[in-house]
Formats: structure tokens, sequence, C-alpha cells
């Protein structure tokens, strides 16, 4: 007998049945989001063996002598010249020369190629641009991430038509041309597919000549630079009820740009998204008629709006909020850390007693785990690869790890955090939290139904074959290719659950490392991990088949895994990349303690809810035999938070330059120059400060009558003490600065007293 006919009709055969009936249906929206963009590390995570060698060998992500030039001249010309609060709460704007300057300097045409006017800027270069600003400006970092991120620019450059390129391009570059995307609608937010914005094929005259065209009509909102756009790339289900084009009439979802000045369309009134003014608001369009040559790549693209704008999606949802996370957990531990060392209390510094230190443990650690991940995705995205598991990834945990810092930032700054003013370094960056959280798809779907559900269909070795091969509607066919696929599934599941029991039995000790050294032991832990997860994931898969798409805290949870070893295998190829510092280790064991505490607790949560019990206990003794990670110890959270505390070459690695040159002299300059300044003069004065400890004295000044220490020392010390009198003051206002009904009765009072 032929055992391979024999396997093929008595198992995969019955297999495949059996799976055509379970799985439901994939819509041609799934379809085309699934099949977005690339794999990458990820489908190596999902081996459950990852080559390591693999990930190290990936360049890391640097920029050109231009791209430096261009960040040491006009970002830095932008970044001095953006006041934050004054566009915020007097302005409501970015100020008109800032605009220009924006324009002049083609900060819109960044990611255009320089064949047609654009920087042709790296996607590294493009992050580092929009996080430099960001740490600036929330509203300027906005600015010029629209347009380099998901919008028209990408769009073109990707599908467009020469014509539409060598027109629209250079527009765009040196910005006479402002775009904006309309995607979102009242109707429609993350199920695109029930968009009702829509455009008809048909015939009009224009100019005296008839042209076939698109009558389009739509409403949508939250469109950041709406108000401003003079085009704006236009997402809308297409039609042709007469036929004009032949098959099919209902052509799907397309993309088109319309100018905003076209006849029909209506620029609503501003959004104010969290109390930030960065341009954003709804629009409408009634009756307004584009020639078919509007359509992004012509008509050949028409109905293929989805797939263009999910592998769009797919690049810049890696780079733009990513950008913006990196500079908030950045900032918030680097000023967080000075701040809870010049500030005393009971007569120590803040930053000394444990509670604090927790938090800055944590400050530390997130943003030497974010800007590693931003790193290794840009390094990805330099290679021409378009990573669509991990943008959601880094889209998902780079904005909720922002939320996490800039909460533990405000928790330590306590009253001086809250206090709204000129001064408040954090205030904007608490508001901007949510729309972070919200936009590019929102957190809640992007963990329980993209990660994990898109994760597991692309990155998975086996599955998307076996998809594939159960949609095929020559079923001959089908059942020939899902057998060899099954059987080979089946081979990888087997070798795996042997690797991941000898694996989680002996600690990882028998997984690969592909060196020594102090970080050996984490890759061997992550290798283990990994065999773990993707023997669970096929479990689930196996047990629950579609039902896996409706059990989304379970698909959540594996997510989880998957994103913890993605991001976990960032910090270690950040330590590669800067050169093994030894003294950074304890930001590396803090994050990886951080992770695999939450690898385990995931997949305990995992195996609970599994519905097969029988399933769940066999699992559990093979990939979970005891949970033994307990997350960073007390003497390890110490260690980490006392980095943020003093200047130090790591100090200086985690804020990741963007730390603020100190403000000149002890008065005035920016708050934050003003922080680095006194924390640099407090660091100064503490071998003074030491000594008359020791000796008993606790005022300097008495210390500085009895001769104790000389003039210059004195002079010292109360340079620091003034300044660090300054740091801790906020701001305060006249009830007329604060309320236009204030201003009136003063106004009125100071006539009556004229």
């Amino acid at each position: 007998m032929d055992f391979n006919a024999w396997r093929r009709r008595r198992i995969s055969e019955p297999a495949y049945r059996w799976a055509r009936e379970a799985l439901p249906a994939m819509s041609a929206t799934e379809r085309e989001a699934i099949e977005a963009g690339d794999t990458w590390w990820d489908a190596d995570l999902f081996t459950g063996n990852p080559d390591w060698r693999k990930l190290l060998s990936v360049p890391a992500a640097t920029l050109t002598p231009d791209e430096q030039r261009f960040i040491d001249g006009p970002v830095a010309q932008l970044c001095g010249m953006l006041d934050e609060w004054d566009i915020a709460w007097n302005r409501r704007d970015l100020p008109p020369d800032v605009w220009a300057f924006l324009k002049a300097q083609r900060f819109f045409g960044m990611i255009i190629p320089r064949r047609y006017g654009g920087l042709g800027f790296s996607p590294y270069a493009h992050s580092e641009v929009v996080r430099r600003i960001s740490a600036y400006s929330i509203t300027a970092g906005v600015t010029v991430m629209v347009p380099n991120s998901l919008g028209p620019g990408e769009l073109l450059m990707q599908f467009g038509t020469p014509a539409q390129r060598d027109y629209w391009l250079p527009r765009l570059a040196d910005g006479r041309e402002v775009p904006c995307f309309g995607l979102t609608s009242p109707e429609a937010g993350s199920d695109a597919a029930s968009m009702v914005d829509t455009g008809v094929v048909c015939r009009q005259v224009v100019d005296g000549r008839e042209l076939i065209g698109i009558r389009l009509n739509w409403h949508k909102r939250y469109i950041t630079l709406g108000p401003v756009a003079t085009v704006l790339g236009l997402a809308f289900k297409m039609s042709d009820p007469e036929g004009i084009l032949g098959e099919p009439r209902d052509i799907g979802i397309s993309v088109a740009l319309v100018p905003t000045e076209a006849p029909g369309v209506e620029i609503g009134r501003r959004h104010l998204p969290a109390m930030q003014v960065f341009q954003n608001g709804p629009n409408k369009g009634r009756d307004v008629f584009v020639p078919l040559d509007a359509l992004i790549g012509g008509a050949e693209r028409a109905g293929q709006g989805w797939q263009m704008l999910m592998s769009a999606l797919a690049a810049g949802r890696g780079i733009s909020l990513p950008s913006l996370s990196a500079a908030a957990a950045v900032m918030c531990a680097h000023t967080t850390g000075m701040y809870a060392r010049v500030r005393d209390q009971f007569g120590i510094p803040i930053g000394k007693f444990e509670g604090v230190q927790e938090k800055l443990a944590s400050l530390a650690g997130n943003a030497y785990l974010v800007e590693a991940a931003r790193r290794l995705t840009c390094a990805a995205l330099n290679q021409d690869v378009k990573p669509a598991v991990v943008s959601g990834i880094m889209k998902y945990h780079a904005t909720e790890r922002m939320r996490g810092s800039v909460n533990d930032a405000m928790d330590v700054h306590a009253g001086r955090g809250v206090m709204d003013g000129p001064s408040n370094y954090l205030g904007a960056l608490y508001r901007a939290v949510p729309i972070a959280i919200t936009v590019e798809g929102a957190n809640i779907l992007t963990r329980n139904l993209i990660i994990f559900g898109q994760g597991a269909i692309r990155a998975h070795p086996y599955l998307m074959p076996e998809i594939l091969a159960l949609g095929n509607p020559d079923e001959e066919r089908g059942i020939e290719v899902f057998h060899d696929v099954f059987w080979r599934h089946l081979r990888h599941a087997g070798i795996n659950a042997l690797r991941a029991i000898g694996r989680a039995w002996t600690g990882g000790a028998m997984a690969p490392a592909p060196s020594s050294g102090p970080t050996a032991g984490h890759y061997r832990r992550l290798g283990r991990y990994s065999s773990g997860f993707a023997l669970l994931a096929d479990a689930a898969l196996a047990q629950l088949g579609g039902g896996l798409k409706r059990r989304e805290m379970i698909s959540a949870r594996l997510g989880d895994i998957l994103s913890e070893l993605y991001l976990l295998s960032a910090v270690l190829k950040r330590w590669e990349d800067e050169g093994r510092k030894h003294d950074d280790l304890p930001l590396v064991r803090w994050c990886m303690e951080q992770g695999y505490a939450s690898i385990e607790k995931c997949m305990d949560q995992v195996l609970r809810n599994l519905p097969g019990r029988v399933l769940s206990w066999g699992l559990r003794a093979a990939i979970l035999p005891l949970r033994l990670a307990k997350g960073p110890g007390d003497a390890l959270t110490r260690e980490c938070a006392e980095l943020l505390l003093k200047p130090s070459p790591t100090h200086v690695r985690l804020a990741a330059d963007l730390h603020r040159a100190p403000a000149g002299g002890a008065a005035g300059g920016d708050p934050l120059g003003l922080l680095t300044r006194a924390f640099a003069l407090v660091d100064a004065v503490q071998p003074i400060r030491d000594r008359l400890r020791q000796s008993g004295v606790r005022d300097w000044r008495e210390a500085h009558r009895r001769g104790a220490i000389t003039d210059a020392q004195a002079a010292q010390l109360e340079a620091a003490e003034a300044i660090v009198a300054q740091v801790l003051q906020v701001d305060d206002f006249a009830p007329e600065d604060l309320s236009p009904q204030a201003a009136k009765t003063a106004a009125a009072g100071a006539g009556q007293d004229a």
C-alpha cells in the first residue's frame, strides 16, 4: 500500500473537509489586511527556534551625512522656534513663520525622492526628525509626521501613475500642496467595510467636454491637517451602476486625490483633540466630480484602495507614533530623573526613596526598550521591508509604554506636573496620550485582533498556505496542496513540541545563544519562550480553529507574548549595536526580567482559559512547569533608578540626543534647559554637601561664616540653591489671563477708574 496515498485519503482529506467547515469565510477586506506588508523577525519568532545570528546581522539604523546635517541644521533651528505653550494656549496653531519654514525646508517631503524635489530620507531619518521635533512640540511633531506617513505622498510613491507622481510629488515636497487623508467617517472607524462614502462612475460635461469621472459624496472626521489641506486623499466605495467601465458594477474601496477647492467640497470647523492644537477637523463632499485619472494609480487601481491603504500603513504605522512615543518615554525618564535628584524632601533627594525609585526604574527601562524597538524597526524599514505585524506591535506597545511613562513621570513630579503653564514640560504630553492610543487603529483593536490575528496567519510558517489551500475553488488542487503543507506542519509541530519541553524543563539551557557573555542567558531564555509560544499558538489554533477569532482575550494574550519576544529581541540588539556597554547592563536586565514575567503571566492566562482542560494541563507541563519569572528584584530596581539620578555616559545614551543644553545663567532659559543646569549644579556641589553633613553642619551659610567652606564653594551652593528654587516654581496667572469674561470685567473696571 502506498503510505502517502493512505495518509492523504484517511487523514488529510477528512482534515481538509473539517477545516473548510470550521474556518469562517475570509472577507476580501480581511484578506487584503492580512496580506499587507511583509513578514520579518516576527516570522522567526513564530518558528519556535529563532536564528539569533540573523537578528544580529541586521545593519543598525544610521543616518547618512546629509540626514545628519539636516538634523543638526533645519531640525535644530525649527526646535528653537517652537514654544508649545504659546502654540497651544495663545495661537492655537503653529506660528506663520514656522509653517513657512516647514515648507521651505521640505519637512513635508522627507520621504519623497530627490528626483521629485523631496529630501529622499531613509525611514530612520524620517523617524529621527519626528522624534526630535516631538520632544519640543507635539503640535509640530504631528504636523510633520502626517504628510510623511499614511497619506497621498506614500500612496503616490507606491501606487501612483508616472503622470501623477510627476505632477503631485514636487508640489507636495515643496509645500505648494498640503495633504491630508480622509478615511474615518462617523459610520466607519475600524470597520472600513461599513464605509458609506460613495463614488459613482458617471459622465459629466466640464468646460464643454464630456469626461468620464466619479461623482463623490462623503463625510469624514478626525482628519489631521484637514482644515489647512489643499489636497485630500479620499477613501470611498466606488460603483459603476451604468457599466461605463465594464464589470464589475460594485468596484469596492478606492482612493482618489481631491483638490479641496473643488466645487462641493466643504471643509468643516476644527476639532480640538484632547486640547492639542494640531490642525484636525471634519470635511464633507456633495456631488463632487473628479476625472477618472484622480484615482491613485488610475482606473487600473479602482477597487484596490483597501489593499493600498494597508500596504502603506504597514510601513507608516512603524514610524510615526513609535517615534513620538520614544521621544515621550525618553523625555519622561530624563526629566523625572533630574527632577527627582534636585527635589529634596526630609533632607534627601526624593529619588532616594524606594517608592520613587520603582517609578524611576520603570521610566529608565521603558525608555531603553521603546528606543531599542524603534531602532530595530527602522533598521527593517531601511532594508525596504514593510513589517506589517511588527508595525502593529510597535504602534500598540510604544504608545502604551508611553502612557505608562507619562503617568509615572506625573506621579513623581506631583504638583509640579499638575500646574499648567509655560514651565510645565509634562502637561502637553499627558494630554496627548489618549490621541496616540486612539489613532492609526485603536489600541484595543490592535491588541485583540491585529497583532496575533494577523501574525498567526502571516508569520506562522504553514498557516497561510493551509488557508489558501482551503480557499482554492479547485478542490482537488486544494487537497493536494493542503496534504503537503499539513504534514510538514505536523512534523514542524512535533519537533517544536520536543524542543519546547526540553527547553522549559532545563530553564532554556538547551537553547542556542549567538555568543558568550553577560547576555547569553537571555538569548537562551528567549529561545525557550519562543518555542513555548509556538507550541501554545499551534494548540490554540488547532483547538479553537476559526473560533479563536472570537476569543479575543486569548488572542490578545498570545499577541502579547509575540510582542514581548520582539521587544526583548530589540533590547538585546541595541546592547550589541551600542558596543556592549557594561554600564547599561542593569537596563538590559530590567527589561528582560520585566518581559519574562509578562510572558509567563500571559502563558498562564491562556492555559487557564483554553476550553480543553486535559490539553491545557498537558501544555502547562510541557511549557510552563513552574512560573519562575517574578520581575525585576529590588536591588536591580535601585540600580536602574540610580542611573537617572546622576550624570553618566549611560544617562547620556538613555537620553538619546534629546537632552537640552543647559540654560545660560541661573535665571531665564526654557524649563528643560533650566532643569538640566540645576541637575549639573546639584551634582557638582554634592561633595561639598557630603563634607558638611559629615561635620554635622547642615546650613552652608553657617559653615561659610565659620570658614568651613571657601567663598567659591559658598557661591556654588548659593547658585545651586537659587536655580533649584526656580525649577520648583510653578506658573500662576491673573484671572483675566485665563478667562475672557474676567478680562472683560477687568477692562470695564479699568475704564470706570479712568
